[in-house]
């Protein structure tokens, strides 16, 4: 083996052709590599012609990068059974550097001693006190080769791979393995502190902008449709509405007046964070019902009642979507329940029944009843506003062509799935029937429904779906959800 001249050939080959955008798989790795294997190879008591063989893999293990970073180990092979004969080589030691070669493709799968070798040399700076250094460079070839673009995803994609990496030889398990959990806890705090001060940064604009524009609906709704047609509506806000209707009272301080209180109780029962927004949304809503003027827009009850309702939900419900709330009334009701036997919904509802029948008495049974039709619009507009048009939707399907449809449901439609392992048949007649199926469960947007159900009946014309309303997810790959 004439290693010496190989290795001028190799080097040589590296310095002059490889890409300006491989900063990390350069001549200098390769050079690290077979020093880095020349080390481990001394400590664990190599004999010199395994020496040589192991560096030699060392040495073109990523020559395949000269052509691309796809499948390098597979071209390496292919440059080492090509070259390494006019360089008296073996064909059985071509076969052996080649084992070794395609035993450093992620992910690692060493077979012999050799191989561990060269692994550990291979991914040597996981343990090196220069991680950073090399890491850096590592960024750079994978964001210049459009591998990765953004330093958060660099971190996610280190800190996964730091997880399930593990060294073979007893050299680098004694040598590496505790500078490298300790690289491991530097990345997981520098990912921490990129990624939440990037998340709380847009959270904070986002909940700044959705309580603006709430509270800016919500005041609209009831100065140009509910307070000049003397319409009310439920909780704080129809209590604020009545009183100011029967005393001709500011409404502005009227609803801060009645929600204060109950902001008070939400600091303690609810969070100090949730009781903040809330405070400070409801003295913004006072203030926009003080300043803005009244719009006289229609007299048309039923547009009133109905319209007047959806633009107050649109506006209560931004207000949630931030973690906030316009109305205490279900903080009344939460405070309530623990006093009584009963629910949040029965509380609130009572104490509805007695704004409106008091409406009633006081302005007449159509005011009452057109109020309560405001007090619906504005209801169901809340869930739409809060669920979104995004909805979630749990969907289970059971179909003897599940392989095809998992594989549609993750690649094409683009959602993670659970897959149970179950049994299809009982059918009548035919109790004593059945067969091993899988269960498929995945979580969808409403949206995503009528694309779904194509797609798995274009696979499986019979596949059993059955759907239903899921009112709270986190997690996996969905959107999470703003949380009080």
């Amino acid at each position: 083996m004439d290693y010496e001249k190989l290795y001028s050939f190799v080097i040589s080959k590296l310095e002059a052709e490889i890409d300006q955008n491989i900063s990390y798989h350069n001549v200098h790795h390769t050079l690290k590599v077979i020093e880095n294997a020349s080390h481990i190879a001394h400590k664990e008591n190599i004999s010199e012609h395994e020496t040589i063989l192991l560096k030699t893999a060392a040495l073109l293990h990523d020559i395949g990068f000269l052509e691309t970073h796809l499948n390098h180990e597979e071209l390496g092979c292919i440059f080492a059974k090509k070259n390494l004969v006019n360089f008296n080589y073996s064909n059985q030691e071509i076969n052996q550097i080649c084992d070794m070669i395609m035993a450093t493709k992620i992910p690692q799968s060493p077979k012999n001693n050799l191989s561990e070798i060269l692994c550990d040399a291979d991914l040597f700076y996981l343990g090196d006190e220069q991680y950073e250094f090399y890491a850096d460079k590592l960024f750079l070839e994978f964001q210049k080769n459009r591998i990765l673009s953004t330093k958060e995803d660099w971190f996610k994609r280190q800190i996964d791979f730091l997880n399930t990496h593990t060294f073979f030889t007893k050299t680098a398990k004694e040598n590496l393995e505790v500078k490298k959990q300790e690289n491991k806890i530097q990345l997981e705090n520098n990912w921490y502190h990129t990624h939440h001060r990037k998340t709380n940064l847009i959270e904070i604009f986002q909940n700044t902008l959705s309580v603006i524009l709430g509270v800016i609906i919500a005041a609209f709704s009831l100065k140009s449709f509910l307070v000049p047609n003397h319409f009310f509506d439920g909780g704080i806000t129809g209590i604020s509405l009545l009183v100011h209707e029967l005393y001709h009272l500011n409404l502005a301080l009227l609803i801060v007046f009645f929600n204060l209180p109950l902001i008070i109780i939400s600091y303690y029962s609810v969070g100090k964070r949730f009781a903040t927004r809330t405070f400070l949304s409801v003295i913004f809503l006072g203030t926009c019902l003080w300043l803005l003027p009244s719009a006289d827009i229609t007299h048309d009850k039923l547009i009133v009642s109905i319209f007047g309702g959806v633009f107050l939900g649109i506006g209560i419900g931004l207000v949630m979507r931030a973690g906030a709330a316009l109305d205490g009334i279900e903080v009344l009701a939460l405070y309530t329940l623990k006093k009584t036997s009963f629910t949040i919904s029965e509380i609130i509802l009572g104490i509805n029944v007695i704004i409106f029948g008091i409406a009633a008495l006081k302005f007449g049974i159509e005011t009452s009843l057109y109020s309560a039709l405001t007090y619906f619009a504005a209801t169901r507009t809340i869930d739409y506003v809060v669920e979104g048009i995004q909805a979630y939707t749990g969907v289970t399907i059971i179909s003897g062509k599940s392989e095809e449809i998992k594989f549609q449901l993750v690649n094409e439609l683009g959602r993670g799935i659970t897959v149970y392992n179950g049994e299809r048949g009982f059918l009548p007649g035919k109790f004593d029937v059945s067969t091993k199926c899988e269960i498929i469960f995945t979580v969808i947007t409403r949206l995503e429904m009528r694309k779904l159900k194509n797609l798995v009946y274009d696979i499986d014309p019979k596949a059993f779906v059955f759907a239903n309303t899921i009112k709270e997810a986190s997690g996996g790959i969905i959107k999470n959800r703003v949380k009080h």
